[in-house]
């Protein structure tokens, strides 16, 4: 049995050596705060004294790597403890680049987080499902057609999906309560906002990046005669 108790010690301290980020965040002074930082090459922790609402209890974390990505050969072991009933946030400044690797050199990133009682869980439950969120802003004359058009098919996309006829029955056989219960792949969502709606805010949630991509590329490809290229070409 000792010898059982000397072994986990020993592969504690193997997986303290090798990791390359270690972060605990506890209650001190009734607030979250990280009581342990600790990051070594490719890995960096930056943690802002304050984002957003001093009333908010929370702790931002931005994880950073040399290079601006993950590059040929890196190891990243990242270890997070969020104690009880304790709030942290952790995130990145963009998405984290993977660059090609060289050779015979391939990378690895490895993430364990401990959430104890009445800590937040992960977003992926509130997200369900929906891998990609995505904000478009239009605002200024020069784009008035483009917002019109805009307007005209996020309407038009979410009646077709979201609209059931009083007959029972939908193509394919579906009946109301199968189209109840489907989760549609691609929301959106347009609203305007400023004087006389000025501009418009385009809101996504979908299930790939590609179905994102293509909505863009269409919806603004009446771009390219103000930018030389249609976005997203």
């Amino acid at each position: 049995m000792l010898h059982t108790d000397r072994e986990r010690e020993r592969e504690m301290e193997s997986k303290i050596e090798a990791a390359t980020g270690k972060l605990v965040v506890k209650k001190v002074g009734g607030k979250s705060t990280v009581t342990r930082c600790f990051s070594k090459y490719p890995l960096k922790f930056i943690i802002p004294n304050k984002v957003g609402s001093s009333e908010t209890d929370a702790v931002w974390v931005y994880t950073l790597t040399y290079g601006g990505g993950i590059v040929s050969g890196d190891s990243i072991s990242c270890e997070i403890t969020v104690a009880d009933a304790c709030t942290a946030v952790l995130t990145t400044q963009a998405s984290t680049k993977v660059y090609k690797s060289l050779g015979s050199k391939s990378s690895e990133q490895i993430l364990e987080v401990l959430l104890e009682q009445g800590s937040i869980t992960n977003i992926a439950e509130r997200m369900q499902d929906y891998q990609v969120i995505a904000m478009v802003i239009l605002l200024g004359p020069k784009l008035k057609q483009i917002k019109i058009q805009v307007q005209e098919n996020v309407r038009r996309m979410m009646s077709e999906q979201l609209y059931l006829p009083s007959t029972g029955l939908r193509p394919h056989g579906k009946t109301q309560s199968d189209h109840f219960l489907a989760k549609p792949s691609f929301v959106v969502s347009c609203s305007a906002f400023g004087p006389k709606g000025i501009g418009i805010v385009v809101r996504i949630a979908a299930m790939t990046t590609e179905s994102v991509y293509r909505f863009l590329q269409h919806q603004l490809a009446g771009m390219e005669t103000l930018l030389g290229v249609s976005p997203y070409s």
